[in-house]
């Protein structure tokens, strides 16, 4: 971590008017610091040699307005630092939430979610202490020193210089220090990530592990990852609170040293009171704003590690080129066939391709049902037609267009999707279904779910379809999800429907329905399935196999 992050300030954008305002308080904070030690130094000086009470109460009056002032200053730099703070961590996680969608499912399939859960919330939290404490604390630090030497060095040179000469020591080692310690920031933050990963797979596993009877296992796993972070949390601290004390110690010798040579000046009188005065009280406001920095460096470097971790995932670049200005809006995929050339999907890590030169054809209208063992690739060729993966070579085109050339967005207003383990979000069963078509009518939705086969389980939940589903649907059955899924499809309407294995978790009877209502209903649309079901061989038009990435040539189905 360096001592200051320009990337951080940059991201902070509406912010910056409060960063700004915080170092023109920094600038008048350095102002009443001379202030206060001239007028205090006068006081002293007048008392010292009998000045009457009129002049002197006109100082002490003047010295509490500039003390009240600096109280003053003081608020305001915090007040706003804190609300720059706010306001840099609301705009990062929005930027952060935006950009995870922009990556898409195929990025964040190769991140660890605990680890983006820590830093969107706890992490960023952290970026309080960064821009409330640490940045105005290195505004002063800049100005200060140099505004202070500048007042001293009129009143007295050769402590300017004495000053000059043993001011370099503070912050050389505080980056000494500082060089210790970042690898071992860096390591907490790592822990304290793979500590909220792993907690987040615990929690979501906890069925699994009871039936398996491993949950004792894996607490014992968190309680080691804990006591971990625990350790390497308590050594960082250790040495921030060395550091701290190099700090001081180096700013205390300089600090005797300027005041023993002006106290034996002093005595021989060579420098006037009033003038030694000022320099032993201007001194110390020398080193104290270098020794802060110090100490609020250690206290910042969590937060400053966390928001350079959001900046480095806002700079990563989609696997799928930004789409041109005047890209093609998309064809009616109604009337427009698809086609796959020679398409070729690879993952980093992956041996082999996942989809190796596959070329496919889908008509309009068109029933397909794709078959092949886990693994095969079947989930990459839905991927590449939802544009959650980009092919390496090959191409597939709509209506002659390549896809890569197409509005994405339009693209996906024509795609209905039922996924393996479809999502539910914390909301009523009419909401979860209405995210095919946010305006639809409830009759629109009723109809989807007749379709769906899903009326009667609705009709005897509690609130019927104002029953909250609560976190991810825990409160249905894996039936009861899909069935919803099915519903939100089909009120999308969509030309191209997207099915991977709709009726995993159906009965025959069910089963025999949704194929049914997809001859029937949703004739007019395109139907590729994934499916191990055999079932589905009858109701397809086409069959194909994938294995290890390879198309298999198409056979018609039997009927």
């Amino acid at each position: 971590m360096r001592p200051f992050d320009p990337r951080l300030t940059g991201a902070a954008g509406t912010a910056r008017p409060l960063l700004a305002l915080t170092v023109m308080v920094g600038a008048v904070a350095t102002a009443l610091i001379i202030a206060q030690a001239g007028l205090l130094a006068r006081l002293l000086a007048g008392a010292a040699s009998g000045v009457g009470t009129r002049v002197l109460g006109g100082v002490l009056a003047a010295l509490f307005v500039v003390v009240a002032a600096r109280a003053v200053v003081a608020y305001v730099s915090e007040t706003a630092a804190l609300r720059a703070a706010v306001v840099v961590k609301s705009q990062l996680r929005r930027q952060l939430t935006r950009q995870v969608f922009r990556l898409g499912p195929g990025w964040l399939n190769r991140q660890q979610p605990g680890e983006l859960t820590t830093l969107a919330t706890r992490g960023l939290d952290s970026l309080d202490t960064y821009f409330a404490r640490y940045l105005p604390q290195v505004v002063l630090a800049g100005m200060v020193p140099l505004a202070v030497i500048a007042r001293i060095a009129a009143a007295d040179w050769i402590s300017a210089v004495v000053i000059g000469v043993t001011l370099p020591l503070v912050p050389v080692f505080a980056v000494l220090v500082g060089l210790h310690t970042r690898a071992q920031t860096q390591r907490q933050w790592q822990l304290l990530a793979r500590l909220g990963g792993h907690f987040l797979d615990v929690v979501e596993g906890l069925p699994t592990l009871k039936v398996l009877g491993q949950g004792k296992r894996q607490a014992e796993v968190i309680a080691r990852v804990t006591d971990e972070h625990r350790r390497v949390t308590m050594s960082t601290l250790r040495q921030a609170f060395l550091s701290a004390l190099v700090l001081d110690l180096a700013a205390t010798l300089a600090t005797a040293l300027v005041a023993v040579e002006v106290g034996l000046r002093l005595l021989g009188g060579h420098i006037g009171y009033q003038q030694a005065m000022l320099i032993l009280l201007l001194t110390p406001e020398v080193y104290l704003p270098l020794r802060a920095v110090g100490t609020l460096y250690h206290a910042s470097m969590e937060g400053a590690a966390a928001g350079g971790r959001a900046l480095e995932i806002l700079a990563d670049t989609p696997q799928r080129p930004p789409v041109p200005a005047r890209a093609i809006g998309a064809p009616d995929l109604r009337r427009a066939e698809i086609t796959l050339a020679d398409v070729t999907v690879s993952y980093p890590g992956r041996h082999g391709p996942a989809l190796d030169r596959v070329s496919l054809t889908i008509e309009p209208g068109a029933r397909i049902v794709l078959t092949g063992p886990s693994g095969a690739g079947k989930s990459t060729l839905l991927a590449v037609l939802l544009g959650f993966a980009e092919p390496a070579s090959g191409s597939v085109r709509a209506g002659g267009y390549d896809i890569c050339a197409l509005d994405l967005t339009r693209w996906r207003d024509q795609l209905a999707w039922v996924p393996q383990q479809p999502s539910m979000f914390a909301g009523t069963v009419r909401d979860n279904i209405a995210l095919g078509r946010p305006g639809a009518s409830s009759d629109e939705v009723a109809a989807a779910v007749t379709l769906a086969g899903a009326d009667t389980f609705i009709a005897g939940l509690p609130g019927g379809y104002d029953t909250e589903l609560g976190e991810r649907g825990l409160r249905l059955s894996a039936g009861q999800r899909q069935r919803i899924a099915l519903a939100r499809a089909f009120l999308r309407r969509a030309p191209l429907l997207l099915l991977d294995e709709p009726t995993a978790h159906l009965d025959a009877a069910s089963t025999a329905a949704l194929q049914a209502t997809l001859a029937t209903a949703v004739a007019d649309s395109t139907v590729l399935v994934l499916s191990h079901d055999e079932t589905w061989s009858a109701w397809a038009g086409q069959r194909f196999q994938l294995r290890q990435g390879r198309l298999a040539e198409p056979a018609r189905a039997t009927s």
